[in-house]
């Protein structure tokens, strides 16, 4: 029997986009998909989209305290084998994604898998031009380059893993990536699975809290790192480093 999959899709004011994300996991051809919404209290429509399914689905509504604590209500409702997160204005780019994960895990036997993602922007899509290193707990350290939409973890290992952090604002997928990893090697995957979407409200959020998110996934790496001086001072070096870059690409800006 194949593997079930819940796809848990956090939304709030979502109107705009979410369409997208649900016409690609209907068009999904894997025979067992729950199909789980959490929203933060929508105004704008959402609810109505969703609503307007001619599937089954679960809703829960109102959930507020930040997207972690959604993320973790998703799955504590949530009954698949294998958990999927997938944000309202991202989209699963193929309609074999999740039985191709299914497939890659029962083969595999792992406890989690992550492919690629593609960047849409302004209605194009465009290839990811970052090479992934192989995977391994030390080059995770160094910087997270798993992404979010692309990463399919069982829900055992979810479950066992406590689900997401939810005092951090920013680094909750980093920190349990590395939760995870701790736990064991994924499947990597070089392929693209799921399309991340860039607009406007999505940059200019990021050009505001780009600083912070990153002192905050510093602080997570430190606390997974060893008390090896010399490693920690690299993490130091690395994260100053690509701080100032930042600084400075604003200041030019």
């Amino acid at each position: 029997m194949a593997l079930t999959i819940s796809v848990i899709t956090c939304t709030w004011n979502s109107a705009t986009y979410l369409p997208e994300s649900i016409t690609s996991v209907l068009a999904q051809d894997h025979p067992d998909i729950e199909y789980i919404f959490v929203d933060g209290g929508s105004d704008d429509g959402t609810l109505e989209q969703i609503r307007a399914l001619q599937r089954p689905y679960q809703l829960l509504e109102n959930v507020r305290g930040g997207v972690s604590r959604a993320m973790n209500e998703g799955l504590r409702v949530a009954r698949g084998d294998v958990i999927a997160y997938l944000h309202s204005d991202d989209y699963y780019l193929y309609p074999d994604v999740l039985s191709r994960v299914a497939r890659q895990l029962e083969a595999s036997g792992k406890g989690w898998l992550f492919g690629r993602t593609m960047t849409l922007i302004d209605g194009k899509l465009h290839p990811d031009d970052y090479v992934a290193p192989r995977f391994s707990y030390s080059s995770l350290l160094r910087g997270n380059y798993i992404p979010h939409p692309a990463t399919f973890v069982r829900r055992d290992l979810m479950l066992k893993a406590g689900g997401f952090n939810t005092s951090l604002k920013y680094a909750m997928d980093y920190d349990l990536w590395l939760k995870l990893a701790k736990m064991g090697r994924p499947l990597q995957l070089d392929e693209p699975l799921t399309a991340f979407r860039e607009h406007e409200g999505s940059l200019s959020s990021s050009s505001r809290t780009r600083l912070a998110a990153m002192a905050e996934d510093f602080r997570v790496r430190l606390a997974y790192a060893g008390r090896n001086p010399i490693e920690r001072l690299g993490h130091y070096a690395r994260y100053f480093v690509r701080r100032r870059r930042v600084i400075q690409a604003k200041g030019h800006a």
